[in-house]
């Protein structure tokens, strides 16, 4: 009874748009109350949540991508990548693609990650000819790859929630993200055909020719995006070369960046304080949640909520391969209605006890939520890089979903890959 009024109530309140972190707060105390627990044992819940150093990560990050994004930074390192994949046909696409996963690499944040692809590369896109619906869903659908390609806010959420490295997650997650991205490449690469309506303007994106006077630019590009291309290699190689954890990592990054527009004269003085401002509204709102959904969390365990769906699987099956079945559709329609920092923050304590029953790696178990969750991202009704991308590219949902379905089974079919391909992400071990 008391955990049925709890989901109700989160059902309801997330229903009306009552903010995400407040829903938890206000189900959480439900049951508590229900439950008779003292407040006492969960007034202290969202201090010690946030007061976390691998958490820390998260705010260092979303300044560094925001840095990068206003200094114009990133949309140097798409013309490098224009470069270099000039000769490829659908070029403006592929370029899409490649630079959603090395922004990833900055920002952490797939929404982010849209929302740049979105108004760097969108317009040209449509100049070039591609059908509109079409780059509104490629570029909604690659943002899955700014969070597969590490660092990753979402793994580092996970880590916090379940105790496990956030190196680690890192590091698993690298193959997964590039067989992701070879994926969506090869999508892109046959949709050419229908998705470009200008033959004029599409004609140089639908041939594969080599852009003798493109490349020619391509050391003054390199040295113009060099500070860019640079910030994936020192916080990747910081936390692997055993230099940095990833929250020094993070803060590194965050002080490069700072450096390099200010140094670089890419950014006005006069502007860095509303850059901050920015970073610390979209990092407050992460952290909100992860405070709030400390309480909900609390309550379900002092009510061994987890214990008890652990049992309950066990009971159904003992084979971890329809376990894992299980557990991915319901993080496929938890990841349609829910916010991603929060679906793993709901699920993860919920399920991460149940997949050490049947003896998953739980850094394995991590990539599965994560990815599973993201692709929540480009699936209705709470879509939000869909929404974001159709927004920023003046499309529409009845536009697009042709075009995102193209995208979102190539997406399963991967899930299914990573799922039950353990040596993808366990290939560092």
């Amino acid at each position: 009874m008391t955990l049925s009024a709890m989901i109700v109530l989160l059902l309801l309140l997330l229903i009306i748009g009552v903010p995400i972190g407040f829903t938890f707060a206000l189900a959480g105390l439900l049951g508590a109350w229900m439950a008779d627990l003292p407040f006492g044992m969960i007034a202290s819940m969202p201090y010690y949540a946030v007061a976390s150093f691998p958490l820390l990560a998260i705010p260092f990050f979303i300044l560094a991508g925001e840095l990068m994004n206003r200094g114009k930074l990133i949309d140097k390192l798409i013309d490098l990548i224009e470069v270099f994949l000039s000769w490829l046909p659908g070029r403006l696409g592929h370029v899409t693609l490649l630079s959603s996963a090395f922004l990833g690499a900055m920002t952490g944040s797939s929404i982010a990650t849209v929302a740049a692809m979105s108004s760097s590369v969108g317009p040209r896109m449509i100049d070039k000819g591609y059908k509109r619906g079409y780059v509104a869903a490629l570029t909604g659908c690659s943002g899955l790859l700014g969070v597969l390609i590490p660092p990753s806010i979402p793994l580092i959420v996970y880590g916090a929630a379940v105790g496990a490295s956030v190196s680690n997650l890192f590091l698993a997650t690298i193959v997964p993200g590039i067989m992701m991205a070879l994926i969506y490449m090869i999508v892109h690469w046959l949709s050419i055909p229908t998705v470009l309506t200008n033959e004029e303007a599409g004609k140089m994106e639908r041939k594969s020719s080599f852009d003798k006077d493109l490349f020619k630019k391509a050391p003054l590009l390199t040295l113009k995006s060099l500070p860019a291309a640079l910030l994936p290699v020192i916080i990747l190689g910081g936390i692997y070369s055993g230099i940095t954890t990833p929250t020094e990592a993070a803060a590194i990054a965050g002080v490069y960046a700072l450096l390099v527009i200010v140094l670089g004269r890419l950014v006005s003085v006069y502007k860095i304080p509303n850059i901050f401002y920015q970073a610390s509204l979209i990092s407050i709102s992460i952290m909100v949640i992860i405070a709030f959904a400390s309480i909900f969390n609390r309550v379900m365990t002092l009510m061994q909520v987890p214990q008890t769906i652990a049992n309950f699987t066990t009971t159904i099956t003992e084979n971890p391969l329809l376990f894992l079945i299980f557990v991915n559709l319901v993080l496929f329609l938890v990841g349609m209605f829910m916010e991603t920092n929060a679906a793993v923050l709901l699920m993860a304590p919920l399920l991460y006890p149940s997949a050490m029953n049947f003896g998953i790696d739980p850094i394995h178990f991590g990539i599965i939520l994560v990815t599973n969750i993201q692709i929540g991202l480009i699936t209705p009704p709470m879509a939000a890089n869909i929404f974001v991308s159709a927004r920023i590219n003046k499309s529409s949902l009845v536009e697009m979903w042709p075009y995102i379905v193209r995208f979102l089974i190539p997406s399963i079919i991967g899930l299914i890959i990573i799922t039950y391909v353990p040596a993808l992400t366990l290939w560092w071990q």
